[in-house]
């Protein structure tokens, strides 16, 4: 398929109000494996993100790790960990790291646009005033499409793959699933 991110079209989405995260995961993990997306239902999107939940909460996932309270949703180092395993056909595993965005939106969106650049995806964390309370999946550009100014965004609450325009991001007007203030980013590891 040209287009991975149409994979993620057609209703798949967290089955819970905590497992956006989680969802992400498995979305990153279509993009990643195509053989595993061509299997993927609605059904076993869901049951595989409430899986991948527990996993990356629990003290023991891949190996051990800090435990971390499943209603507060999924840690910026657990997704960093997940995304950094993955691997696809001919691109090997990458290191991808946390850094906080909430400060300097403009620069974490442009960040965001250069690491996609290289085919993979990467993590945000949108959120109100207060803090980060959902997660978004940036994903690479179309290849018919490679230079555009903004960013495809999955929206695991919609199960939709949206726009988010530069402006939104620096303006705190993102609206992805009612929240507008850009957190954190969870993208590859600068070289």
């Amino acid at each position: 398929m040209s287009d991975r991110a149409a994979l993620l079209g057609g209703g798949l989405r967290q089955p819970d109000a905590r497992s956006c995260g989680a969802s992400v995961l498995v979305a990153a993990r279509m993009l990643a494996d195509p053989g595993y997306a061509a299997g993927v239902t609605p059904h076993l999107f869901a049951r595989d993100a409430l899986a991948t939940h527990r996993r990356v909460t629990a003290v023991l996932g891949h190996g051990l790790q800090v435990p971390w309270p499943r209603a507060l949703g999924t840690p910026p180092w657990a997704v960093a960990r997940e995304l950094s395993a993955l691997a696809s056909l001919g691109t090997p595993a990458t290191r991808y790291a946390a850094s906080v965005a909430v400060l300097r939106p403009g620069a974490a969106f442009d960040r965001v646009r250069t690491a996609i650049g290289s085919g993979r995806p990467a993590a945000l964390y949108v959120g109100n005033r207060w803090c980060p309370r959902h997660v978004v999946l940036a994903l690479p550009p179309s290849p018919s499409a490679p230079d555009v100014p903004h960013l495809r965004v999955y929206e695991p609450a919609s199960g939709r793959v949206v726009d988010v325009h530069r402006d939104a991001a620096t303006g705190h007007r993102l609206g992805l699933a009612g929240w507008h203030r850009l957190w954190l980013v969870v993208a590859p590891a600068r070289a």
